[in-house]
């Protein structure tokens, strides 16, 4: 019952090929050493590799050794030194039957990295040569038995032209290098820890490193290096800052001390992915890089720490210990995105941060959830594991990680962790083997815990409260919807951080942790001789849909006296939601329409006028609701009609309170530049106060708007100034666009922003916008930032996407047919907006299910756009 495998196998997916977690296998064949020798070339790498093959005791038995490819040509096979003609190839893969319990397998092959626009495997980018193979990229550069629970310890030698690629890094540490004949040159790198193919990486080009120096605990010195493109070295300060402060991190916090003598950072124009963890040479998009003042806002600032930090934490949390398969993906993404945000927590405002992870989840994992794509963290069936990088694995992986901690404090989750780390450092471990550490290390019996781990779906709780002379009983009753290949759901174990606020004295007594295991629950709480106010799942302790009883005049008084910044920013969030679904649902009289407004009205004029608050939070309180979540909470939704109550509520606060949002601007304006929680504060604040002033009176924004966009001396507020500008249908707004692009013409990551305020915006002509900057001189389809920068941008813009014509779901649609022959992994992203047609009203599910047809009935499409758009039809 505590075993992890024991759960309900996925339906089989017909004519698919499917991989399952119940039907692993141990390798037959360990590799315990390989040595790669790359003879580089943009346009034909010569790869040599030497296998050192052993047969796995703990495997099923037999003779035969599988090494997976993908495109590859063997140009000669050979055994213990001999040339060997008995193989064949088995699809893509070349099998070999070996006796014996040892041999060394020699392989050649060659690969032209310039053709390469998956981006997966070896490819070139600008003239060097990189490297992904997470998940299973390896296997389009040498045959291998390509699977994460195959771990070897890597020598690799690269040679080349010395003037095209002078810097040549690769894993581990550097142990030779020389001068070779007509102006090449080679380095040999040995990385001593074992790691799977996955982790692998190799850079070859022209860069410039930002070098630094890190002592770890013990006394080690490891030296620092972040290389870029020559020019870009000004930009590494923060992230470089951001490394070190994340490697002391880990020592205070985890116990985890860096194990090589040095660590590499190399930044990538052309990337799938924001960053990889590669073993001792991280590879990162340059987004997540590159960063000063006039070009970065405090959000790149905040992303660069972030993805900098995620990234050398699975130093250990996916590196020294790994992953058995790739259905434990959650095992390192979840705990490493805990840690990650804990770490940026730390670093910032907790109560800030938290509610932007929580806004992530629900904006991104929440309509996962609930849709045809839906899985447990760690599911049980895949075809294309790429499609399982997911808001799921990642986000509410860190966020049942998360309730664990609640469950044993601190210090108890420490001691879980360290037991973990030290049970299996250097394994390939299973969800199943973390969540026994912490049990054991913690002293938690987490048996029914694992359901998490088995369940998809987020649960909903219903709240219910009832007082009886002095005593007050709180009934809790939890489901979990049904999803795709799960109809019935046992419950869940849910901790739910509760106070009961005075309503006479504003304060409460205590907060309790309540934790739900029953479908349905009773607890009492005596002592109240009068009703109180409900503060429930308070700091978001659980990653759940609460469906509560309170009253506007309770979520009113949450958000001018809960001291839990999260519940505070919670009441103000439902406050608006409660008003705009029953606006959207046709619920509201004109007195209940005006009475919800006054009611936010004047929450929000209490926050604006707290002088208690710091501006960093006030920011966070004042934001309303993304039309997504309000979305999801009602079923066969009119997106219009969210998007146009939303937007009259907005342009009501922009109104009534238009002399405080003056007010707020000028107050805000007047703050200089720094990188101090205030400065960063009155910024957030400066530009939302543009935000409600903008539909309220739409000249007196653009002035402000254009004031504040031409005395900017920092992309934050220069950035802020122009989506608001990009939203007007005013003379103001084509001239900002135009001075940004050519003030920033050439900067890649800056005329991102360019495309992306601009499809994102709420100009009543963004598809118009999008379809012109589709053929813009500055567009191009194979690099997936400046793809996501327009179309992502649309895509996640409900206003136009879902105009009602069908329109913008044909321009998503023809997008991941042109997109998905040049990268099939980038191309599959943009299936699940179109898989959300259940949720929408009828005539525009139809619309949205016919593109998804019309996919699905092209030619050769990639495994993953094919799962994707199958699952979406079909779920």
């Amino acid at each position: 019952m505590n075993d992890l495998s024991n759960t309900p196998p996925a339906p089989a997916e017909v004519g698919a090929q499917v991989v399952r977690r119940k039907d692993y296998r141990p390798p037959e064949w360990l590799v315990p050493e390989i040595a790669l020798d790359f003879a580089l070339s943009l346009n034909a790498t010569k790869v040599v590799s030497e296998l050192k093959v052993a047969r796995n005791p703990a495997g099923p038995g037999g003779s035969t050794l599988r090494l997976n490819g993908e495109g590859l040509t063997a140009g000669s096979v050979a055994v213990d030194g001999q040339p060997h003609n008995d193989w064949h190839m088995d699809g893509d893969d070349l099998v070999l039957d070996l006796p014996g319990d040892a041999h060394t397998v020699t392989i050649e092959t060659t690969v032209d990295p310039s053709a390469n626009t998956q981006l997966s495997g070896l490819y070139a980018s600008g003239g060097m040569l990189c490297t992904q193979c997470e998940a299973e990229g390896f296997r389009r550069i040498a045959f291998f038995p390509d699977r994460p629970d195959v771990l070897s310890v890597y020598r690799v030698r690269m040679s080349g032209e010395k003037a095209a690629f002078p810097v040549l890094l690769s894993n581990g540490n550097p142990i030779a290098s020389g001068e070779g004949a007509d102006g090449t040159h080679w380095a040999e790198w040995h990385d001593p820890w074992p790691k799977p193919s996955y982790l692998f990486a190799l850079v070859a080009g022209d860069l410039v490193a930002s070098r630094d120096v890190f002592t770890t605990r013990s006394g080690r010195k490891v030296d620092l290096a972040i290389y870029v493109r020559a020019g870009d070295e000004t930009r590494t300060d923060h992230a470089m800052r951001s490394l070190i402060a994340s490697m002391k991190w880990d020592e205070d916090v985890y116990g985890r001390e860096y194990d090589l003598d040095l660590f590499n950072i190399v930044a990538v124009a052309d990337f799938n992915a924001g960053a990889m963890e590669n073993k001792g040479l991280n590879i990162f998009n340059t987004r997540y890089i590159l960063a000063d003042p006039e070009t970065a806002t405090d959000g790149d600032y905040d992303a660069i720490e972030g993805v900098v930090a995620h990234e050398y934490f699975h130093n250990w949390s996916g590196n020294r210990v790994t992953c058995r398969d790739w259905f434990q993906l959650s095992l390192k993404e979840g705990f490493t995105v805990l840690r990650d945000q804990q770490f940026s927590a730390d670093r910032g405002s907790a109560p800030v941060k938290r509610i932007e992870d929580v806004r992530v989840l629900r904006a991104a994992q929440f309509p996962e959830d609930s849709g045809p794509l839906a899985h447990p963290i760690r599911p049980d069936v895949y075809q294309e594991i790429s499609n399982f990088y997911t808001a799921t694995v990642y986000n509410k992986g860190a966020e049942v990680i998360r309730m664990m901690t609640v469950l044993a404090g601190t210090e108890r989750f420490r001691k879980g962790t360290d037991l973990y780390f030290e049970r299996h450092d250097g394994e390939a471990a299973t969800c199943e083997d973390f969540v026994r550490a912490i049990e054991d290390g913690a002293g938690l019996d987490l048996g029914q815990f694992r359901r998490w781990y088995e369940q998809a779906g987020t649960p909903k709780v219903d709240v219910s409260l009832a007082h009886a002379g002095d005593t007050i009983t709180l009934t809790l009753r939890q489901t979990v919807p049904a999803t795709p290949g799960q109809p019935d759901k046992q419950p869940m174990v849910i901790p739910l951080r509760t106070a009961l606020f005075d309503r006479t004295t504003g304060r409460h007594g205590g907060e309790q942790l309540l934790v739900l295991t029953e479908a349905e629950q009773v607890f009492t709480f005596p002592g109240h001789t009068a009703p109180p106010v409900l503060s429930i799942n308070r700091g978001f302790s659980a990653p759940v849909a609460i469906q509560s009883p309170a009253t506007t005049e309770d979520l009113v008084f949450l958000a001018a006296h809960d001291d839990d910044p999260f519940a505070r920013y919670e009441a103000m969030q439902q406050l608006v939601v409660q008003h705009l679904v029953a606006a959207v649902e046709g619920r509201l009289t004109s007195e209940s329409r005006s009475a919800g407004r006054e009611a936010i009205g004047g929450a929000m004029a209490a926050i604006l006028a707290d002088t208690a608050l710091d501006d960093l939070m006030r920011g966070e309180l004042v934001i309303l609701p993304g039309e997504g979540y309000l979305a999801e909470q009602i079923a066969n939704v009119d997106p219009g009609k969210v998007h146009d109550e939303r937007e009259a509520l907005k342009s009501w606060l922009g109104t009534t309170l238009k002399p405080q949002w003056q007010a707020l601007h000028d107050r805000c304006a007047a703050v200089p530049y720094s990188l101090s929680a205030e400065a960063r504060g009155a910024r957030k604040l400066k530009t939302q106060a543009l935000v409600y002033l903008a539909p309220a009176d739409p000249a007196e924004a653009a002035r402000r708007a254009k004031a504040q966009y031409d005395g900017a001396d920092n992309m934050t507020d220069r950035q802020g100034a122009l989506m608001v500008l990009a939203g007007l249908d005013l003379p103001e707004r084509e001239a900002a666009l135009a001075d940004f692009h050519a003030r920033f013409a050439g900067n890649m990551l800056v005329i991102d922003k360019w495309f992306s305020l601009q499809a994102g915006s709420l100009h009543p002509r963004a598809i118009e916008h999008v379809k012109a900057l589709a053929g813009h001189a500055d567009f191009t389809i194979t690099n997936p930032n400046r793809v996501r920068a327009l179309y992502m941008a649309f895509a996640a813009n409900p206003g136009a996407f879902h105009k009602a014509d069908g329109e913008g779901y044909r321009l998503i649609a023809d997008l991941i047919l042109r997109l998905d022959p040049i990268n099939g992994n980038v191309a599959a992203r943009f299936v699940p907006p179109l898989g959300r047609w259940r949720k929408v009203e009828p005539k525009r599910a139809a619309l949205m299910r016919a593109e998804l047809e019309r996919i699905a009935t092209a030619p050769a499409l990639s495994r993953d756009v094919r799962e994707q758009v199958t699952r979406s039809l079909e779920g």
